[in-house]
């Protein structure tokens, strides 16, 4: 009897107790079990160092910056967030991709890499993806989720289709991303209003 009790105080314990992570999670409390595995504030996390890393010259000097993140595609696959420093004069938009790899020994593992595009390169990039598929909506229509445009900016490769909404795959370094048009335009809308 005595170990039934201990088992169940166990169980409910870890069941409905707050786990302890470095970044922060709703308190919804089926939120452990059911979390998608590359949300925002994780995309957020891991892109600080690497802003810290590549984009910042730390020094010994406090650098002050300012990071949101603007949108996450459904699919998980694709992040997009925004850095400023005032101090540096450094802002603009880093796509954070995430994958599902497995290595040679059938071990799944989660890659992770970020893509930096400084305030005028983000900016040309979302206006020429608007652009593209402003011009080609009709064919878009036509023949929905056959007919596809595709191409080329600096090293990322776009194909576009209409479905129930604007599919815009993103191929960068290895990883193919769903970026849904929903996101497209939250990443767009919120970026110009952040480099205000």
């Amino acid at each position: 009897m005595k170990s039934k009790i201990t088992l169940i105080l166990l169980l409910q314990l870890v069941l409905f107790s707050k786990l302890q992570a470095q970044v922060a999670t709703p308190s919804a409390p089926n939120y452990y079990w059911s979390a998608k595995e590359f949300s925002k504030d994780i995309a957020l996390f891991r892109a600080k160092a690497y802003v810290v890393g590549t984009i910042l010259d730390a020094s010994n000097d406090v650098v002050q910056f300012e990071m949101d993140p603007l949108a996450a595609a459904s699919s998980g696959e694709l992040t997009s967030l925004v850095y400023k420093s005032a101090k540096q004069s450094k802002e603009g938009l880093i796509l954070g991709f995430f994958g599902s790899k497995w290595n040679p020994s059938g071990v799944t593992y989660q890659p992770y890499a970020f893509k930096n595009l400084p305030s005028a390169k983000a900016i040309e990039l979302l206006n020429l993806i608007e652009k593209v598929i402003k011009d080609n909506t009709k064919y878009l229509n036509t023949e929905p989720n056959s007919n596809n445009i595709t191409f080329k900016f600096d090293d990322l490769t776009f194909i576009i289709s209409f479905n129930l909404d604007t599919n815009i795959r993103v191929f960068w370094d290895d990883f193919d991303a769903n970026w849904d048009g929903t996101a497209f335009k939250r990443t767009k809308r919120r970026l110009l209003k952040k480099l205000e």
